[in-house]
């Protein structure tokens, strides 16, 4: 086992395969029977990242077929509880999980830092990937991350669950077919950014591997205020993009499925003045109007994750656990055959699995989440700038705009390094 986040992943391969080296014997489990899938069928998955989410993650997974053989943590009990309970092996470095050559797919659960550089060399050791959203810590990454998973060719499921719901699958094919007529906006609340950490230093508690949870991030003294879970690590900048990223990855994702912008985004986003509680707001290149409110979790609409369009001939509001309409009759709206059918999926877990077997492309593909995070990290921006911004969704840039550009991408603590662990080319990359 290497806790040593410098090795060489040479050293880390050599070890792993050590490890693994035993005699391979053809067992009556292997083959069926007891209520499992044959070995031929069954997918095995390694999880990086064992904190409440990723176990939810997990559960789903494992109850929709998955055989977890691996677990990676930095806390150490997280992740021998997690092994224990699915009789895997337990890891304290992930790149030992992604050598192993009996592993399909893994999870990345870990916090929005980490997950650009883990998923990437998922991808490069031929693992598909399901990553919790937000997809990536920023807009290069973004990038990255998409560019890997097409040079490889692998599967990946973004984690915005929402496009697995056909509450939401409805409304937005409501919108794509016209029933509402032409959109002029949509509103949604997000909530808003994150902020500098200066949190004392406290003693690093027992059986954590305080150097490799910051990994890319910059070094700062442990606090379990900065770390524990979501509920701590979103708050600060190094980390996260706040709610921004949090719900926004889901509610933008639903906004941007809606108009038909996977692969796009706004053009000009326009910050609230400085105090102020109004909107964050998008313009897209048809003239529609995103409004992204500060109150986090539905506030103000009274439903968390919220999404509304509103056209020239109504409205659709969607939530989770509800829909409504204006007029009311849209509701029971039976989509007809020959038009907009969006994908399909009742299940993301299932989703998933399913794609892994088939080699089809999922319903939050990796374009789709990389395209829906970008519209969050605009909104980052433009709040910390605090002022009006353009950006060229097809050549991924703020034209002419230095500062701006600067903010698309974060250094990187060594020995991290996004972009020898996937090289692109450094141009802008079709989010396609």
């Amino acid at each position: 086992m290497n806790k040593d986040p410098t090795a060489t992943r040479r050293d880390v391969l050599k070890s792993a395969a050590a490890a693994l080296a035993a005699p391979y014997v053809i067992t009556s489990a292997a083959l069926g029977g007891e209520g499992k899938l044959p070995a031929s069928e069954r997918i095995a998955l390694g999880q990086i990242g064992c904190g409440g989410r990723g176990r939810a993650d997990m559960r789903g997974l494992a109850g929709q077929g998955a055989e977890v053989v691996a677990a990676c943590d930095v806390y150490k009990d997280r992740r021998e509880a997690v092994a224990k309970q699915y009789k895997g092996k337990a890891y304290d470095d992930f790149r030992e999980l992604l050598a192993r050559d009996d592993i399909d797919a893994v999870l990345n659960a870990t916090p929005e830092h980490w997950h650009a550089v883990i998923s990437i060399e998922a991808c490069r050791n031929g693992k598909d990937v399901f990553c919790e959203k937000p997809l990536t810590y920023t807009i290069r990454e973004a990038q990255a991350v998409l560019a890997a998973a097409r040079r490889y060719d692998r599967v990946f499921q973004t984690g915005t669950q929402q496009r697995s719901d056909p509450r939401f699958r409805f409304a937005c094919e409501l919108v794509r077919n016209g029933y509402i007529g032409e959109v002029k906006s949509v509103f949604t609340e997000p909530g808003g950014t994150s902020r500098h950490c200066n949190l004392a230093g406290q003693e690093v508690p027992p059986g954590l591997d305080w150097n490799m949870w910051l990994g890319p991030a910059p070094w700062a003294p442990y606090n379990k205020d900065r770390c524990v879970d979501l509920w701590h690590w979103w708050h600060w900048r190094d980390y996260s993009g706040g709610l921004m990223t949090d719900r926004g990855a889901h509610d933008f994702d639903i906004v941007q499925w809606g108009l038909n912008m996977d692969g796009s985004g706004p053009v000009e986003i326009i910050p609230p003045p400085a105090n102020s509680k109004d909107p964050l707001k998008y313009r897209y290149g048809n003239g529609v109007i995103l409004e992204a409110g500060q109150g986090g979790w539905g506030r103000t609409l009274k439903q968390g994750a919220s999404v509304v369009f509103k056209g020239t001939e109504g409205e659709v509001w969607v939530w989770r656990g509800g829909l409504k309409t204006k007029p009311d009759e849209l509701a029971k709206v039976k989509i007809k055959p020959d038009q907009i059918h969006l994908v399909e999926s009742s299940n993301h877990y299932g989703n998933f699995l399913e794609c892994v077997r088939s080699r089809k492309r999922c319903v939050a593909d990796v374009a789709a989440g990389a395209s829906s995070v970008i519209v969050c990290h605009l909104g980052n921006i433009a709040y910390w700038l605090g002022r009006p911004l353009k950006w060229d969704p097809a050549k991924q840039v703020f034209p002419g705009d230095q500062q701006a550009n600067r903010l698309t991408s974060r250094p990187m603590r060594e020995p991290w390094n996004l972009y020898e662990s996937a090289p692109v080319d450094q141009g802008a990359i079709k989010l396609v």
